[in-house]
Protein backbone atom coordinates (compact mmCIF):
# COMPACT_ATOMS: atom_id res chain seq x y z
CA UNK A 1 0.00 0.00 0.00
CA UNK A 2 1.64 3.81 -0.87
CA UNK A 3 1.81 6.13 1.44
CA UNK A 4 -0.05 9.14 1.39
CA UNK A 5 1.94 12.33 -0.38
CA UNK A 6 3.68 14.08 2.84
CA UNK A 7 2.06 16.87 4.32
CA UNK A 8 4.48 19.37 3.32
CA UNK A 9 4.36 18.59 -0.37
CA UNK A 10 0.70 19.16 -0.34
CA UNK A 11 0.88 22.32 1.00
CA UNK A 12 3.44 23.24 -1.80
CA UNK A 13 1.43 22.00 -4.47
CA UNK A 14 -1.48 23.85 -3.13
CA UNK A 15 0.45 27.37 -3.69
CA UNK A 16 0.07 28.26 -6.94
CA UNK A 17 3.08 29.92 -9.23
CA UNK A 18 2.16 32.99 -8.93
CA UNK A 19 1.57 33.16 -5.17
CA UNK A 20 5.15 31.77 -4.90
CA UNK A 21 6.60 34.82 -6.78
CA UNK A 22 4.35 37.30 -5.30
CA UNK A 23 5.85 35.93 -1.81
CA UNK A 24 9.22 36.07 -2.87
CA UNK A 25 8.79 39.41 -3.85
CA UNK A 26 7.10 40.67 -0.57
CA UNK A 27 10.00 39.24 1.27
CA UNK A 28 12.64 40.44 -0.97
CA UNK A 29 12.00 44.19 -1.13
CA UNK A 30 10.79 43.67 3.17
CA UNK A 31 15.19 43.15 3.72
CA UNK A 32 15.94 45.03 0.78
CA UNK A 33 14.86 48.35 2.45
CA UNK A 34 15.62 46.71 5.46
CA UNK A 35 19.18 47.32 4.94
CA UNK A 36 18.55 50.82 3.62
CA UNK A 37 17.00 51.80 7.18
CA UNK A 38 19.90 49.10 8.85
CA UNK A 39 22.39 51.25 7.55
CA UNK A 40 21.13 54.73 8.20
CA UNK A 41 20.59 54.42 11.81
CA UNK A 42 24.29 54.12 13.03
CA UNK A 43 24.78 57.66 13.09
CA UNK A 44 22.42 58.27 15.44
CA UNK A 45 23.95 55.63 17.99
CA UNK A 46 27.41 56.90 17.42
CA UNK A 47 26.54 60.60 18.60
CA UNK A 48 26.74 58.97 22.02
CA UNK A 49 29.96 58.24 21.61
CA UNK A 50 31.57 60.97 19.48
CA UNK A 51 31.00 63.30 22.31
CA UNK A 52 30.99 61.97 25.87
CA UNK A 53 31.02 63.22 29.11
CA UNK A 54 34.69 61.24 30.75
CA UNK A 55 34.33 62.52 34.28
CA UNK A 56 33.87 59.16 35.25
CA UNK A 57 36.79 57.55 33.61
CA UNK A 58 40.21 57.86 35.22
CA UNK A 59 42.42 60.66 33.23
CA UNK A 60 45.57 59.57 31.06
CA UNK A 61 48.54 61.46 32.71
CA UNK A 62 49.04 63.87 30.02
CA UNK A 63 45.16 64.82 30.35
CA UNK A 64 43.94 67.68 32.92
CA UNK A 65 41.85 66.40 35.78
CA UNK A 66 39.44 69.83 34.30
CA UNK A 67 39.18 67.88 31.19
CA UNK A 68 36.06 66.17 31.13
CA UNK A 69 35.53 65.51 27.00
CA UNK A 70 38.99 63.98 26.78
CA UNK A 71 37.53 60.49 25.22
CA UNK A 72 35.23 62.55 22.64
CA UNK A 73 36.47 62.32 19.01
CA UNK A 74 37.78 65.30 17.58
CA UNK A 75 35.93 67.97 15.91
CA UNK A 76 32.75 67.10 18.72
CA UNK A 77 34.69 67.39 21.68
CA UNK A 78 33.38 71.07 22.22
CA UNK A 79 30.68 72.81 23.65
CA UNK A 80 28.77 73.07 19.97
CA UNK A 81 29.18 69.30 19.23
CA UNK A 82 25.08 69.27 19.05
CA UNK A 83 25.05 71.91 16.43
CA UNK A 84 27.93 69.20 14.71
CA UNK A 85 26.25 66.48 14.95
CA UNK A 86 23.36 68.09 13.57
CA UNK A 87 25.02 69.45 10.55
CA UNK A 88 26.13 65.22 9.71
CA UNK A 89 22.32 64.97 9.88
CA UNK A 90 21.35 67.47 7.60
CA UNK A 91 24.16 67.03 5.00
CA UNK A 92 22.19 63.78 4.63
CA UNK A 93 18.71 64.71 5.03
CA UNK A 94 19.13 67.63 2.52
CA UNK A 95 20.64 65.37 -0.16
CA UNK A 96 18.36 62.94 0.32
CA UNK A 97 15.81 64.95 0.15
CA UNK A 98 16.88 67.07 -3.12
CA UNK A 99 17.59 63.41 -4.42
CA UNK A 100 14.31 62.12 -4.17
CA UNK A 101 13.03 64.15 -7.07
CA UNK A 102 14.73 63.21 -9.50
CA UNK A 103 14.89 59.38 -8.42
CA UNK A 104 11.60 58.45 -9.09
CA UNK A 105 12.46 60.15 -12.43
CA UNK A 106 15.56 57.61 -13.00
CA UNK A 107 13.84 55.00 -11.60
CA UNK A 108 10.97 55.08 -14.19
CA UNK A 109 13.35 54.82 -17.11
CA UNK A 110 15.98 52.58 -15.94
CA UNK A 111 15.50 48.63 -14.83
CA UNK A 112 14.86 48.41 -11.43
CA UNK A 113 16.96 45.67 -11.03
CA UNK A 114 19.79 47.63 -12.08
CA UNK A 115 18.95 50.88 -10.26
CA UNK A 116 18.29 49.38 -6.73
CA UNK A 117 21.38 46.61 -6.58
CA UNK A 118 23.43 49.33 -7.72
CA UNK A 119 22.14 52.08 -5.52
CA UNK A 120 22.13 49.64 -2.48
CA UNK A 121 26.10 48.28 -3.34
CA UNK A 122 27.16 52.57 -3.74
CA UNK A 123 25.25 53.05 -0.37
CA UNK A 124 27.15 50.42 1.11
CA UNK A 125 29.71 51.84 -0.11
CA UNK A 126 29.68 55.40 1.61
CA UNK A 127 28.31 54.26 4.87
CA UNK A 128 31.74 52.12 5.06
CA UNK A 129 33.68 55.05 4.21
CA UNK A 130 32.42 56.72 7.88
CA UNK A 131 33.52 53.75 9.66
CA UNK A 132 37.01 54.37 7.63
CA UNK A 133 37.65 57.63 9.66
CA UNK A 134 37.67 56.24 12.81
CA UNK A 135 40.25 53.15 11.71
CA UNK A 136 42.08 56.43 9.35
CA UNK A 137 42.38 58.19 12.90
CA UNK A 138 39.81 61.27 10.50
CA UNK A 139 39.15 64.16 12.74
CA UNK A 140 37.98 66.92 9.99
CA UNK A 141 34.58 67.64 9.90
CA UNK A 142 34.31 67.96 6.20
CA UNK A 143 35.21 64.00 5.29
CA UNK A 144 32.16 63.12 7.77
CA UNK A 145 29.67 65.56 5.86
CA UNK A 146 31.03 64.40 2.56
CA UNK A 147 29.96 60.87 2.53
CA UNK A 148 27.01 62.25 4.38
CA UNK A 149 26.04 63.92 0.99
CA UNK A 150 26.76 61.14 -1.18
CA UNK A 151 24.95 58.26 0.82
CA UNK A 152 22.24 60.25 1.04
CA UNK A 153 21.98 60.06 -2.75
CA UNK A 154 22.52 57.16 -2.88
CA UNK A 155 20.03 55.96 -0.34
CA UNK A 156 17.28 57.34 -2.59
CA UNK A 157 17.21 54.84 -5.04
CA UNK A 158 15.73 52.29 -2.37
CA UNK A 159 12.24 53.91 -1.75
CA UNK A 160 10.77 54.52 -5.09
CA UNK A 161 12.20 51.09 -6.87
CA UNK A 162 11.28 49.13 -3.84
CA UNK A 163 6.99 50.80 -4.10
CA UNK A 164 6.99 49.98 -7.47
CA UNK A 165 8.30 46.87 -8.14
CA UNK A 166 5.10 46.49 -5.20
CA UNK A 167 3.14 47.90 -7.00
CA UNK A 168 3.87 45.76 -10.28
CA UNK A 169 3.17 42.51 -8.23
CA UNK A 170 0.04 44.00 -6.43
CA UNK A 171 -3.45 45.22 -6.93
CA UNK A 172 -5.53 47.35 -4.30
CA UNK A 173 -7.32 44.78 -2.51
CA UNK A 174 -6.66 45.19 1.20
CA UNK A 175 -3.25 47.28 0.03
CA UNK A 176 -3.27 49.39 3.32
CA UNK A 177 -2.76 46.41 5.36
CA UNK A 178 -0.38 43.75 3.00
CA UNK A 179 1.58 47.41 3.23
CA UNK A 180 1.50 48.35 6.27
CA UNK A 181 3.20 45.05 7.34
CA UNK A 182 5.51 45.51 4.77
CA UNK A 183 6.57 48.92 5.84
CA UNK A 184 7.62 47.53 9.49
CA UNK A 185 10.92 47.28 7.15
CA UNK A 186 11.20 50.73 8.17
CA UNK A 187 11.32 49.95 11.69
CA UNK A 188 12.97 46.52 11.68
CA UNK A 189 15.82 47.92 9.95
CA UNK A 190 15.61 50.84 12.21
CA UNK A 191 16.08 48.48 15.49
CA UNK A 192 18.34 46.23 13.90
CA UNK A 193 20.79 49.20 12.84
CA UNK A 194 20.57 50.01 16.72
CA UNK A 195 21.61 46.75 18.00
CA UNK A 196 24.37 46.30 15.45
CA UNK A 197 26.11 50.07 15.76
CA UNK A 198 25.52 49.14 19.77
CA UNK A 199 27.58 46.32 19.71
CA UNK A 200 30.48 48.09 18.42
CA UNK A 201 30.36 51.59 19.67
CA UNK A 202 31.89 51.08 22.87
CA UNK A 203 34.77 49.47 21.51
CA UNK A 204 35.12 50.17 17.98
CA UNK A 205 32.55 52.78 16.61
CA UNK A 206 34.38 52.20 13.13
CA UNK A 207 32.06 48.87 12.39
CA UNK A 208 29.03 50.93 13.62
CA UNK A 209 29.22 51.63 10.05
CA UNK A 210 31.49 49.19 8.01
CA UNK A 211 29.37 45.68 9.59
CA UNK A 212 25.73 47.65 7.79
CA UNK A 213 27.95 48.85 5.01
CA UNK A 214 29.23 45.04 4.14
CA UNK A 215 25.01 43.93 4.47
CA UNK A 216 23.82 46.74 2.29
CA UNK A 217 25.83 45.97 -0.11
CA UNK A 218 25.53 42.18 0.05
CA UNK A 219 21.93 42.41 -0.62
CA UNK A 220 22.54 44.60 -3.27
CA UNK A 221 24.49 41.67 -5.79
CA UNK A 222 21.39 39.81 -4.58
CA UNK A 223 19.13 42.47 -5.79
CA UNK A 224 21.20 41.44 -9.12
CA UNK A 225 20.95 38.00 -8.97
CA UNK A 226 17.04 37.51 -8.55
CA UNK A 227 14.71 40.45 -8.19
CA UNK A 228 12.37 40.17 -11.42
CA UNK A 229 10.42 43.66 -12.01
CA UNK A 230 7.16 43.11 -14.02
CA UNK A 231 5.19 40.02 -13.18
CA UNK A 232 4.53 39.72 -16.82
CA UNK A 233 8.40 38.79 -17.25
CA UNK A 234 8.26 35.29 -15.50
CA UNK A 235 5.00 34.48 -17.00
CA UNK A 236 2.88 35.50 -13.82
CA UNK A 237 -0.69 37.29 -14.19
CA UNK A 238 -0.36 41.23 -13.35
CA UNK A 239 -2.70 42.32 -10.30
CA UNK A 240 -6.06 43.24 -11.16
CA UNK A 241 -7.58 46.84 -11.11
CA UNK A 242 -10.76 47.67 -9.86
CA UNK A 243 -12.15 48.33 -13.48
CA UNK A 244 -10.74 44.81 -14.27
CA UNK A 245 -12.14 42.73 -12.09
CA UNK A 246 -15.06 41.50 -13.51
CA UNK A 247 -12.37 39.69 -16.34
CA UNK A 248 -10.82 36.30 -15.64
CA UNK A 249 -6.69 36.88 -16.34
CA UNK A 250 -6.47 33.36 -14.70
CA UNK A 251 -5.21 31.34 -17.45
CA UNK A 252 -5.42 34.64 -20.03
CA UNK A 253 -1.93 35.89 -21.53
CA UNK A 254 -1.85 39.55 -21.12
CA UNK A 255 0.20 42.34 -23.29
CA UNK A 256 0.31 45.76 -22.80
CA UNK A 257 -0.40 48.85 -25.17
CA UNK A 258 1.60 51.66 -23.95
CA UNK A 259 0.12 54.13 -27.02
CA UNK A 260 -3.27 53.95 -24.49
CA UNK A 261 -1.63 53.01 -21.70
CA UNK A 262 -4.64 50.04 -21.06
CA UNK A 263 -4.42 45.96 -20.38
CA UNK A 264 -6.09 44.22 -23.05
CA UNK A 265 -6.51 40.56 -23.13
CA UNK A 266 -4.59 38.54 -26.36
CA UNK A 267 -6.74 35.44 -27.61
CA UNK A 268 -5.13 32.36 -26.95
CA UNK A 269 -6.22 29.02 -27.85
CA UNK A 270 -5.26 25.88 -25.82
CA UNK A 271 -3.12 24.71 -28.77
CA UNK A 272 -1.03 27.42 -29.01
CA UNK A 273 0.12 27.63 -25.03
CA UNK A 274 3.46 27.51 -26.19
CA UNK A 275 3.54 30.66 -27.43
CA UNK A 276 1.50 32.64 -24.80
CA UNK A 277 4.26 33.55 -23.04
CA UNK A 278 4.61 36.46 -25.28
CA UNK A 279 7.06 40.19 -25.07
CA UNK A 280 5.08 42.49 -22.66
CA UNK A 281 5.76 46.88 -23.97
CA UNK A 282 5.66 48.24 -20.67
CA UNK A 283 4.02 51.87 -20.12
CA UNK A 284 5.29 55.36 -20.22
CA UNK A 285 6.51 57.19 -17.94
CA UNK A 286 4.25 60.47 -16.41
CA UNK A 287 5.86 64.07 -16.29
CA UNK A 288 6.48 65.43 -12.85
CA UNK A 289 3.98 67.93 -13.67
CA UNK A 290 1.24 65.08 -14.61
CA UNK A 291 1.63 63.59 -11.28
CA UNK A 292 1.12 66.33 -9.01
CA UNK A 293 -2.57 67.19 -10.73
CA UNK A 294 -3.49 63.31 -9.67
CA UNK A 295 -6.16 64.22 -6.64
CA UNK A 296 -4.84 63.91 -3.08
CA UNK A 297 -0.70 64.10 -3.86
CA UNK A 298 -0.24 67.74 -2.93
CA UNK A 299 -1.89 66.84 0.38
CA UNK A 300 -0.75 64.00 1.06
CA UNK A 301 2.86 65.52 -0.09
CA UNK A 302 2.98 68.27 2.74
CA UNK A 303 1.46 66.29 5.53
CA UNK A 304 4.12 63.96 5.11
CA UNK A 305 6.48 66.53 5.29
CA UNK A 306 5.29 67.33 8.73
CA UNK A 307 4.70 63.95 9.44
CA UNK A 308 8.25 62.73 8.99
CA UNK A 309 9.97 65.87 10.73
CA UNK A 310 8.66 64.04 14.14
CA UNK A 311 9.76 60.80 13.26
CA UNK A 312 12.92 61.58 12.28
CA UNK A 313 13.77 63.99 14.80
CA UNK A 314 12.94 60.90 16.72
CA UNK A 315 15.01 58.79 14.72
CA UNK A 316 18.22 60.72 14.77
CA UNK A 317 18.35 62.62 17.97
CA UNK A 318 16.05 60.04 20.46
CA UNK A 319 19.29 57.89 21.19
CA UNK A 320 21.31 60.93 22.59
CA UNK A 321 17.93 62.78 24.04
CA UNK A 322 17.57 59.74 26.34
CA UNK A 323 21.25 58.92 27.08
CA UNK A 324 21.34 63.03 27.89
CA UNK A 325 17.83 63.22 29.99
CA UNK A 326 17.93 59.42 31.66
CA UNK A 327 21.76 59.42 32.23
CA UNK A 328 22.05 56.28 30.30
CA UNK A 329 25.57 54.94 28.30
CA UNK A 330 25.35 55.18 24.50
CA UNK A 331 24.63 51.54 24.04
CA UNK A 332 21.91 51.27 26.45
CA UNK A 333 20.12 54.35 24.71
CA UNK A 334 20.22 53.00 21.57
CA UNK A 335 18.79 49.59 22.92
CA UNK A 336 15.86 51.69 24.72
CA UNK A 337 15.33 53.99 21.43
CA UNK A 338 14.44 50.53 19.73
CA UNK A 339 10.83 50.50 21.56
CA UNK A 340 10.04 53.53 19.88
CA UNK A 341 10.16 51.32 16.37
CA UNK A 342 8.72 48.57 17.73
CA UNK A 343 5.55 50.72 18.54
CA UNK A 344 5.94 51.78 14.90
CA UNK A 345 5.45 48.45 13.48
CA UNK A 346 2.30 48.13 15.11
CA UNK A 347 1.19 51.52 14.60
CA UNK A 348 1.94 50.86 10.49
CA UNK A 349 -0.06 47.82 10.80
CA UNK A 350 -2.91 49.25 12.85
CA UNK A 351 -3.06 52.47 10.45
CA UNK A 352 -3.50 50.41 7.56
CA UNK A 353 -6.08 47.77 9.22
CA UNK A 354 -8.20 50.98 9.13
CA UNK A 355 -7.70 52.37 6.39
CA UNK A 356 -8.35 49.06 4.46
CA UNK A 357 -11.68 48.18 6.72
CA UNK A 358 -13.11 52.57 6.94
CA UNK A 359 -11.61 53.10 3.24
CA UNK A 360 -10.58 56.86 5.00
CA UNK A 361 -7.06 57.28 5.09
CA UNK A 362 -7.16 60.96 5.73
CA UNK A 363 -9.18 60.39 8.96
CA UNK A 364 -7.38 57.31 9.72
CA UNK A 365 -4.21 59.69 9.45
CA UNK A 366 -5.59 62.58 11.22
CA UNK A 367 -7.35 60.78 14.49
CA UNK A 368 -3.82 59.43 14.98
CA UNK A 369 -2.04 63.07 14.54
CA UNK A 370 -4.51 64.72 16.69
CA UNK A 371 -3.66 62.28 19.70
CA UNK A 372 0.27 62.19 19.07
CA UNK A 373 0.42 66.10 19.88
CA UNK A 374 -0.69 65.45 23.72
CA UNK A 375 0.98 62.16 24.13
CA UNK A 376 4.46 63.86 22.91
CA UNK A 377 3.71 66.83 25.71
CA UNK A 378 3.09 63.69 28.06
CA UNK A 379 6.62 61.83 26.86
CA UNK A 380 8.56 65.28 27.25
CA UNK A 381 7.47 65.89 31.00
CA UNK A 382 7.04 62.27 32.49
CA UNK A 383 8.39 59.60 30.02
CA UNK A 384 11.72 59.87 31.95
CA UNK A 385 10.40 59.32 35.64
CA UNK A 386 11.03 55.36 35.83
CA UNK A 387 12.25 52.79 33.21
CA UNK A 388 8.55 51.26 33.24
CA UNK A 389 6.95 54.49 31.96
CA UNK A 390 9.85 55.20 29.61
CA UNK A 391 8.71 51.69 27.84
CA UNK A 392 5.22 52.47 27.83
CA UNK A 393 5.67 55.79 26.51
CA UNK A 394 8.71 55.15 23.65
CA UNK A 395 5.79 52.37 22.42
CA UNK A 396 3.04 54.40 21.90
CA UNK A 397 4.60 57.47 21.02
CA UNK A 398 6.31 55.19 18.05
CA UNK A 399 2.21 53.93 17.23
CA UNK A 400 1.02 56.95 16.75
CA UNK A 401 4.03 58.98 15.17
CA UNK A 402 4.66 56.37 12.69
CA UNK A 403 1.16 55.38 11.90
CA UNK A 404 0.26 58.03 9.35
CA UNK A 405 3.91 57.99 8.08
CA UNK A 406 3.84 54.44 7.36
CA UNK A 407 0.41 54.73 5.66
CA UNK A 408 1.03 57.64 3.57
CA UNK A 409 4.58 56.57 2.44
CA UNK A 410 3.21 52.45 1.20
CA UNK A 411 -0.85 52.40 0.84
CA UNK A 412 -1.54 56.14 0.26
CA UNK A 413 1.33 56.59 -2.61
CA UNK A 414 0.44 53.50 -4.13
CA UNK A 415 -3.30 53.63 -4.62
CA UNK A 416 -2.14 57.52 -6.01
CA UNK A 417 0.32 55.94 -8.29
CA UNK A 418 -2.18 53.32 -9.62
CA UNK A 419 -5.62 56.35 -9.61
CA UNK A 420 -7.79 55.27 -12.21
CA UNK A 421 -7.05 59.16 -14.27
CA UNK A 422 -4.05 57.26 -14.98
CA UNK A 423 -6.05 54.72 -16.86
CA UNK A 424 -3.35 52.07 -15.87
CA UNK A 425 -0.48 53.59 -16.17
CA UNK A 426 1.66 51.83 -13.45
CA UNK A 427 4.95 53.74 -14.32
CA UNK A 428 3.28 56.73 -12.47
CA UNK A 429 3.74 54.59 -9.51
CA UNK A 430 7.78 55.91 -9.30
CA UNK A 431 7.18 59.72 -9.81
CA UNK A 432 4.37 59.73 -7.49
CA UNK A 433 5.93 58.06 -5.07
CA UNK A 434 9.20 60.37 -4.98
CA UNK A 435 7.11 63.41 -5.00
CA UNK A 436 5.47 62.20 -1.67
CA UNK A 437 8.59 60.78 -0.21
CA UNK A 438 11.14 63.80 -1.43
CA UNK A 439 8.56 66.27 0.34
CA UNK A 440 8.59 64.17 3.06
CA UNK A 441 12.07 64.13 3.37
CA UNK A 442 12.33 68.11 2.99
CA UNK A 443 10.85 67.66 7.05
CA UNK A 444 13.20 64.77 7.72
CA UNK A 445 15.66 66.95 6.57
CA UNK A 446 14.28 70.05 9.03
CA UNK A 447 13.56 67.68 11.83
CA UNK A 448 16.66 66.54 13.16
CA UNK A 449 18.51 70.16 11.46
CA UNK A 450 16.41 72.47 14.15
CA UNK A 451 16.47 70.02 16.90
CA UNK A 452 20.24 70.74 16.71
CA UNK A 453 19.80 73.79 17.58
CA UNK A 454 16.89 74.18 19.44
CA UNK A 455 18.40 71.21 22.08
CA UNK A 456 20.86 73.64 22.97
CA UNK A 457 18.59 75.64 24.75
CA UNK A 458 16.56 72.50 26.12
CA UNK A 459 15.04 69.66 25.06
CA UNK A 460 11.73 71.37 25.91
CA UNK A 461 11.80 73.58 22.68
CA UNK A 462 12.62 70.34 20.62
CA UNK A 463 9.39 69.17 21.47
CA UNK A 464 7.83 72.18 21.07
CA UNK A 465 8.42 72.45 17.35
CA UNK A 466 7.51 68.65 17.31
CA UNK A 467 3.82 69.28 18.74
CA UNK A 468 4.01 72.64 16.31
CA UNK A 469 4.62 69.75 13.13
CA UNK A 470 2.06 67.55 14.10
CA UNK A 471 -0.70 70.27 14.26
CA UNK A 472 0.42 71.52 10.80
CA UNK A 473 0.27 67.67 9.32
CA UNK A 474 -3.27 67.58 10.72
CA UNK A 475 -3.76 70.96 9.00
CA UNK A 476 -3.03 70.18 5.58
CA UNK A 477 -5.38 67.27 5.54
CA UNK A 478 -8.43 68.91 6.22
CA UNK A 479 -9.85 69.41 2.56
CA UNK A 480 -9.56 65.18 2.17
CA UNK A 481 -11.21 65.04 5.44
CA UNK A 482 -13.93 67.10 5.16
CA UNK A 483 -14.61 65.08 1.50
CA UNK A 484 -14.37 61.73 3.42
CA UNK A 485 -16.82 62.65 6.46
CA UNK A 486 -19.59 64.19 3.29
CA UNK A 487 -18.97 60.30 1.88
CA UNK A 488 -19.78 58.82 5.28
CA UNK A 489 -22.84 61.09 5.76
CA UNK A 490 -24.14 60.18 2.14
CA UNK A 491 -23.48 56.35 2.60
CA UNK A 492 -21.11 56.36 0.34
CA UNK A 493 -18.08 54.41 0.76
CA UNK A 494 -15.62 56.49 -0.92
CA UNK A 495 -11.84 56.89 -1.00
CA UNK A 496 -9.68 60.44 -1.52
CA UNK A 497 -8.54 58.88 -4.74
CA UNK A 498 -12.24 59.14 -6.49
CA UNK A 499 -12.37 62.86 -5.12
Amino acid sequence: MRSSLAPAIRLMQSVSRDSCYRGFIIVMTFLFYTCYHLSRKPISIVKGQLHRNCSALPNPPNISENDTTWCSWAPFENTNYKELLGSLDTAFLVSYAIGMFFSGIFGERLPLRYYLSGGMIISGIFTSFMGFGYYWNIHALWYYILFQILNGLAQTTGWPAVVTCMGNWFGKGKRGFIMGIWNSHTAVGNILGSLIAGAFVSTAWGLSFIVPGIIIAAFGIFCFFFLVEYPEDVGCTPPQQPEEAKHDLENIPVSYNSTDTIFKSTESNADDSENAHTEVEHPQAISFIGALRIPGVVEFSLCLLFAKLVSYTFLYWLPLYIANDAQFDPKAAGDLSTLFDVGGIIGGILAGGISDYTGKSAITCTIMLILTAPMLFIYNYFGQTGISTTIAMLIICGILVNGPYSLITTAVSADLGTHESLQGNAKALSTVTAIIDGSGSIGAALGPSLAGVLSSRGWNYVFYMLIAADICACLLLARLVYKEIRSLCGGERKSYTEM
